[in-house]
């Protein structure tokens, strides 16, 4: 496969993914903010999203206050954000578009009338009620892509990228989504174990479509470690990171190459820490910490995938925004 058509497709998955992963975390800090009623701090919700997404100076240089309809807006439909969802849609439509050859008669239909319904979404409809049905759609699409995808695509090495971008745009959302509830939004001791802390753990569990999940497997009272474990060491959680990790892994190496040695070294070492690793040494060390560790190690495989794949044997390392 020419590395170019396999950029197209890496990409294109993971700008699907992100858009997904974007609606998710909108929607569980829309919902954690109508929980909260700390008037010293009415917009702290929206204030920790774009710090833990790395976008808190973007927004500032744009908008200046951080206030709710603005992120909406700015994370919704702003074309210069690079990470909105408008952006997302579009760059997977591109993508779509320059390997129509490769991927699926059905995968551009729904990519292509994703984008032309996104075109047409006005700051309007992300106003009162309207806001959920808008991210409910953007997943929906999301996974109607996804199953597109599943049933028509031939399983071939195009289809191992696409899911690479996908696991590794997963993993990412999901430790971010949990950092910002656990350590920015974590709340003071006299509400640990109250009303507000369990609806605002119930959102995240929610918003990461893991909610019965838990239930299914703890049965009891929602808590902070609980959901830690959950999110970070189940594998049998679809949007956990070791269940991205394991995915991740395996791709590597069917991919397989002559350079992907150091690769498969990165994503086999990743993988094996969360098959075997345990909540309480992770809490111990501190999770905001061991999240921040995960997300460096995230983007260095996705730029060691760059390098192995796509760019250069001498190629720099890609910064990331997020975590300057």
């Amino acid at each position: 496969m020419l590395s170019s058509t396999a950029d197209h497709l890496y990409w294109m998955a993971r700008s699907m993914e992100r858009a997904e992963n974007t609606a998710r975390m909108l929607d569980v800090t829309y919902r954690l903010a109508l929980l909260r009623h700390d008037e010293a701090k009415p917009f702290q919700e929206w204030t920790a999203m774009l710090t833990i997404s790395g976008l808190y100076e973007k927004y500032v240089e744009r908008h200046g206050l951080v206030s709710a309809e603005n992120v909406l807006h700015f994370m919704s439909l702003d074309e210069g954000n690079p990470s909105s969802i408008h952006t997302s849609l579009y760059n997977a439509r591109e993508n779509a578009r320059a390997v129509r050859g490769t991927i699926s008669q059905e995968m551009w239909e729904t990519i292509n009338h994703t984008w032309l319904e996104m075109r047409d979404t006005t700051r309007a409809m992300l106003s009162g009620d309207k806001v959920s049905a808008f991210f409910e759609w953007v997943k929906d699409r999301s996974h109607m892509s996804r199953g597109v995808t599943h049933g028509t695509m031939l399983r071939d090495d195009g289809f191992r990228f696409l899911r690479l971008g996908t696991f590794l745009e997963r993993g990412d959302n999901t430790a971010r989504l949990l950092d910002v509830k656990y350590h920015i939004l974590l709340p003071s001791l006299a509400e640990v174990g109250g009303a507000a802390d369990y609806y605002q753990w119930s959102a995240v569990l929610r918003s990461l479509s893991a909610l019965s999940s838990y239930r299914k497997v703890y049965r009891d009272l929602i808590t902070p470690r609980r959901v830690a474990e959950l999110l970070i060491l189940r594998r049998d959680v679809p949007r956990s990171l070791a269940a991205c990790a394991s995915e991740v892994n395996r791709l590597a190496q069917e991919l397989g190459g002559p350079r992907s040695r150091e690769l498969i070294r990165r994503t086999g070492l990743l993988d094996a820490e969360l098959r075997y690793g345990i909540i309480d040494d992770i809490m111990v060390a501190g999770l905001h910490e061991y999240l921040t560790a995960y997300l460096e190690r995230v983007y260095g495989i996705a730029d060691q995938v760059n390098r192995t794949y796509f760019w250069a044997v001498d190629a720099p390392l890609a910064a990331d925004p997020a975590l300057a």
